[in-house]
């Protein structure tokens, strides 16, 4: 793990979780766990409504959080209900708080390389919909992190279950002065959250 990104975790601790939200998250645990049990696949689709901030943040903090917790075969992915691009303000707010990223392309969806281990391979992130041929087709988990995916998609297809973990959209803040500051906080609930949730897990 990066140095910055193991300080970063380690500082989760002072974000807490409510018992409210460890309610909703239980769902989202005890799926895991049944995989765990199993031994088998552990694929998670954070699906939002444009996939371009919330869902990434998701996939990408999930994905870290497995690791983290010595957690195999967990497979992230992330998808909206349309495709439009990841928003560069999330890229930029991961690497303050730890990840290396590289950006592959410059199109007006461009393709991100998000790593949180020199070993390990990195989180390939573009915009794209949470049915895209790059993403599990079936088996998975549903992760619904916005109120409109959540409402305009009461049935994944392919999914083994359907969670509504949702988040309030640091958009909201575009443009104004606490901008990077909303999109920290909205970046260290979503890992504080998953942190909770992979550390429930027992291997």
């Amino acid at each position: 793990m990066f140095q910055n990104l193991a300080k970063t975790i380690n500082e989760l601790n002072t974000i807490p979780v409510s018992s409210e939200r460890k309610e909703v998250l239980q769902q989202l645990v005890d799926y895991i766990q049944n995989k765990v049990d199993a031994c088998e696949e552990i694929r998670l689709n954070f699906i939002c409504t444009h996939n371009s901030r919330r869902s990434h943040l998701s996939q990408i903090w999930a994905q870290t959080m497995a690791f983290h917790f010595g957690i195999s075969k967990v497979h992230c992915y992330s998808g909206g209900t349309e495709a439009t691009a990841m928003f560069s303000k999330v890229g930029e707010t991961l690497q303050n708080q730890g990840f290396y990223i590289q950006k592959l392309s410059s199109n007006e969806n461009p393709v991100y390389a998000v790593k949180f281990d020199e070993n390990q391979h990195p989180i390939i992130c573009f915009s794209k919909t949470y049915f895209d041929d790059f993403n599990p087709k079936n088996n998975f988990g549903a992760i619904m992190t916005c109120n409109n995916a959540d409402e305009g998609c009461p049935m994944v297809f392919g999914a083994e279950a359907r969670f509504p973990i949702k988040y309030d959209d640091p958009k909201a803040f575009d443009g104004t002065e606490i901008m990077n500051e909303k999109y920290a906080e909205r970046s260290l609930q979503i890992a504080s959250e998953l942190y909770f949730v992979f550390s429930q897990i027992k291997i």
